[in-house]
């Protein structure tokens, strides 16, 4: 992991303004900081769990976290956050957070939760006699919370990576990647590991190819001449709050265990659509040919599910991992899996692309903006993970110039990621204030620069002396 101890002014102003904080809440100085980027996507949206490269970058805005230990180490992990809104947090005995239930609906997602994810799943790999006895932390993000930019996945990797440099227990990028994935999980969110992926292995200037199973990522030098814009749609959506994301999962979990069913495969022993293309040897374009040909167009019933299985929804429970769902949902099953087929086709050619030297660059602009409009209209109509703001403001950027434009994240609300030129940059940027904020009552008294903004590919986490 890096350790870093000089940095820009910007971010020395930062954590000078957190260590005032860290000190006034315990009366000491910090030990080190923790910085974990936000992210961005540009193509591949809803396939890191269905074992498909994607292919994200990190952006400038982070979670930032100082870090100590008590006089005393007391079995106790306290937290504070910079921003008044988030309430301060304590944690008594630590050295048993491995049993805290982290996904429970009465408590709700409270911003702490997603820190005891971190420490929780960094605990369960450090040799207990290596386990801080205590952590002191002050959080402060300015990574859009709700917005589909990873804000939450950036804190649990915060706390994971803090953790792990307490206990000085070595581990490798790779590793605390899968660990923070994992440890997501503790929430309730069956995500797939790609934030966590571009946390901690993207390197500046460059967005990255994430491969899972095993995890490893590639770099993608973009065209020079693009420059990518993230602009809000105003509306928030935590995917940890509804069954919105984990229904998308289980409905591509379903579609390849029917699948595997109905081409002779073990359905046991499929647990995601990139398994049963594997144990048929499809390419990705046969396997979008299969989709069609072996799930029907209405929507799949659970009973209907079990039947095709043969087992009891008791069963399908346990095997298929279904958790928080209900039942009783008719589930799309031959929509689900034409996306991620065919998105995963198009993280293909994005890479392809991008690294063509033949091409002429007005082409591959033109041919990548393509790319993340088709990825759009897939996530509209085929995943239906999109949101009316959300649609109206791809419409307003490719009416206001873009190459390009598509959700980015989980969806349901959050943010659009646009490609333009750097020679058009500002003029698209004043052209999506205008056309898309100037008359809209809930942009009124924002400070626009924060939702709107151009964005290129930084640095991974990072430990920061004090």
């Amino acid at each position: 992991m890096m350790v870093q101890n000089g940095m820009d002014p910007g971010l020395r102003t930062r954590l000078d303004e957190l260590t005032a904080h860290f000190n006034s809440h315990y009366q000491r100085d910090p030990s080190f900081f923790v910085r974990v980027p936000g992210r961005v996507n540009l193509i591949g949206e809803h396939i890191d769990y269905c074992g498909y490269s994607v292919c994200p970058m990190a952006i400038e805005q982070d979670v930032l976290v100082a870090v100590g230990c008590t006089k005393d180490d007391d079995d106790v992990l306290r937290l504070s956050n910079v921003e008044q809104r988030y309430q301060d947090y304590q944690h008594e005995q630590l050295n048993n957070i491995r049993q805290c239930q982290l996904d429970d609906e009465d408590v709700g997602v409270s911003w702490y939760r997603y820190f005891l994810c971190g420490v929780k799943g960094a605990f369960e790999v450090i040799p207990q006699e290596r386990q801080p006895r205590s952590i002191l932390a002050t959080v402060w993000g300015n990574v859009p919370p709700n917005a589909g930019l990873s804000s939450s996945s950036a804190l649990v990797s915060a706390a994971l990576l803090a953790t792990v440099y307490l206990s000085k227990h070595e581990i490798s990028k790779e590793e605390m990647a899968t660990m923070s994935a994992r440890a997501e999980r503790y929430i309730g969110t069956q995500g797939g590991g790609m934030d966590q992926a571009i946390a901690f292995l993207a390197r500046a200037g460059s967005a990255k190819l994430i491969e899972f199973n095993p995890l490893r990522g590639f770099d993608v030098t973009l065209p020079d001449d693009a420059v990518f814009v993230i602009a809000h749609s105003l509306a928030d959506h935590n995917k940890a709050a509804t069954s919105d994301y984990n229904t998308r999962v289980l409905e591509c979990r379903l579609a390849a265990q029917v699948i595997a069913t109905k081409r002779g495969v073990e359905w046991r022993s499929v647990q995601k659509l990139i398994d049963v293309q594997r144990s048929l040897g499809k390419t990705l374009d046969e396997m979008a040919d299969i989709v069609v040909a072996d799930l029907h167009d209405e929507p799949y019933t659970i009973g209907e599910a079990c039947e095709i299985l043969d087992i009891t929804e008791v069963e399908l429970k346990s095997i298929s991992n279904i958790i928080r769902h209900n039942i009783s949902r008719h589930l799309k099953l031959k929509q689900r899996a034409l996306h991620v087929f065919q998105e995963a086709s198009r993280v293909g050619e994005f890479r392809e692309v991008c690294e063509c030297k033949d091409l002429a660059a007005s082409d591959r602009l033109r041919q990548l903006g393509h790319l993340m409009s088709a990825s759009h209209s897939s996530l509209q109509s085929l995943y239906e993970c999109s949101h009316p703001r959300i649609d109206d403001l791809v419409r307003v950027a490719m009416e206001s110039g873009a190459l390009g434009a598509r959700l980015t994240g989980a969806g349901w609300g959050g943010c659009v990621v646009a490609m333009t030129t750097s020679d058009k940059v500002q003029s698209f940027i004043d052209c999506l204030k205008e056309k898309f904020y100037g008359n809209d009552e809930q942009a009124k008294g924002l400070d626009l620069s924060k939702f709107v903004f151009k964005t290129e590919p930084k640095e991974g986490a990072a430990i920061y002396n004090y």
